[in-house]
């Protein structure tokens, strides 16, 4: 089993550390992992693309070279890689209604509504989508993922990114 993943965004969505965090719940679930990492040279607001990718066996190529699952959290994203996609899930954030030819199965998620207004901070969206994605792909169990997450993420946002986590957790069952 390799599966494989490609989160894509712009620089200071998380995306980064979402791919990280991703990585060591499957590592804390006794598989192998690998994350790569691409981002343009501005800070914020520039390309931003990690990709992890997941195996029962030993991995050979660190790269995502046919993604199963895309998460994509801008326009730009979802036209960059979605028209690629020849398989998998695409997940994308609801607001983005561009419609482009893919084969792949599109599920909108409200990923950065649902940071900014259900949690009240717009910086935990990669949480939300982080769970959105585990929820849909169903890699790692939750409770590896909330693992991950408490090892990772800043002191004193853990409680906030856990409850991110779930709730994008949640959102991925509801759009089954």
């Amino acid at each position: 089993m390799r599966t494989e993943f490609r989160l894509s965004g712009s620089g200071g969505q998380g995306l980064l550390l979402a791919g990280i965090v991703l990585a060591e719940a499957a590592i804390l679930d006794d598989k192998n992992a690998v994350q790569t990492q691409s981002y343009g040279p501005e800070a914020r607001g520039g390309a931003s693309k990690a990709e992890v990718v997941i195996s029962d066996e030993d991995i050979d190529y660190p790269k995502a070279q046919d993604p199963d699952f895309l998460l994509a959290l801008t326009t730009e994203a979802f036209k960059t890689y979605g028209s690629v996609m020849k398989k998998g899930t695409i997940v994308i954030d609801a607001h983005i209604t561009d419609t482009i030819e893919t084969k792949a199965t599109i599920v909108k998620i409200p990923i950065l509504e649902t940071a900014s207004k259900e949690l009240g901070k717009a910086v935990v969206a990669n949480a939300v989508a982080l769970g959105a994605l585990a929820g849909i792909s169903g890699i790692v169990p939750l409770d590896k993922l909330e693992n991950a997450i408490v090892n990772r993420v800043p002191k004193g946002t853990e409680d906030l990114n856990l409850r991110a986590v779930r709730k994008g957790f949640e959102l991925a069952k509801q759009a089954r």
